[in-house]
């Protein structure tokens, strides 16, 4: 998966460290939670193995499992808005 660069992002995570991929998140309060939203791309491989009912996999690093939530963001809209 590829890193995307939000809209609106309010910071970029790792920006500065040659060991990670900068990762540009947009922080937002929901209802009361905070939360941080980063968009990601999938390659053209990764793209064909879903499309061959292939799964979307999530790695936390560490040792305790924090809050997450996974969706599919629409492609753009071709008309303006």
């Amino acid at each position: 998966m590829l890193p995307l660069r939000i809209h609106d992002a309010t910071r970029v995570l790792a920006e500065d460290q040659d060991d990670f991929t900068a990762l540009a998140i947009r922080d937002e309060n929901v209802g009361g939670f905070n939360q941080m939203t980063s968009l990601w791309e999938p390659s053209p491989a990764e793209r064909a193995a879903l499309a061959a009912g292939g799964a979307v996999r999530l790695t936390i690093l560490g040792s305790v499992h924090p809050p997450v939530m996974l969706a599919v963001q629409p492609p753009p809209s071709e008309e303006p808005t």
